[in-house]
């Protein structure tokens, strides 16, 4: 099932190889048909289609630089939360109790829902702590929260990484081992 999925996945890269994100492989084939993307890595199988056959793209960068407004922060999910924070609480550093995710400052006392007030929570600490702040109920964090990289996403839309891409994705294997240390 994997497999097949991974196929129909293509990374992403900007004009300076930055990587932006995974789209499947016929938007893929259309930005490099109309001359919009170039083909870096391409798979051994071809693309056909009734009467051609075309390269199967893998990895594919655009040829104009495109602006990515740094202003502009992903939405919070639970499955990005719980990814950046490496499946576990960051309270006490548990993964086997259900997670919750928690504003470290509550909302009740005007915390907002962004990136670095939301943390991943597991079921007693979140009770634990409840609509208090950290120093009112004696709770520490293991780590201050912040935006998670935004390798994390395309490791998010790819459930497993190919390896022909791990080249143009530097950061993965320090996303990888913090995520793993956490």
């Amino acid at each position: 099932m994997y497999a097949c999925r991974e196929l129909e996945q293509v990374l992403v890269l900007n004009a300076s190889y930055e990587p932006l994100n995974v789209c499947s492989v016929r938007r893929a084939h259309v930005l490099v048909w109309k001359g919009k993307a170039e083909v870096l890595e391409s798979l051994d199988r071809p693309l056909t289609a009734a009467t051609t056959a075309y390269v199967w793209p893998h990895v594919i960068r655009l040829r104009v630089y495109v602006r990515v407004p740094r202003a502009v922060k992903r939405r919070i999910s639970r499955r990005a939360l719980f990814a950046r924070d490496g499946f576990r609480c960051v309270y006490c550093g548990d993964s086997s109790h259900r997670l919750t995710l928690d504003h470290v400052v509550p909302r009740s006392r005007g915390g907002d829902s962004v990136w670095e007030n939301v943390v991943t929570a597991c079921a007693p600490c979140n009770l634990r702590k409840g609509d208090r702040l950290l120093e009112e109920a004696s709770m520490t964090l293991a780590r201050q929260p912040k935006p998670p990289a935004p390798v994390l996403f395309i490791r998010l839309a790819a459930h497993r990484v190919p390896e022909t891409w791990r080249r143009y994705l530097p950061s993965l294997e320090a996303h990888e081992a913090a995520t793993n240390a956490a």
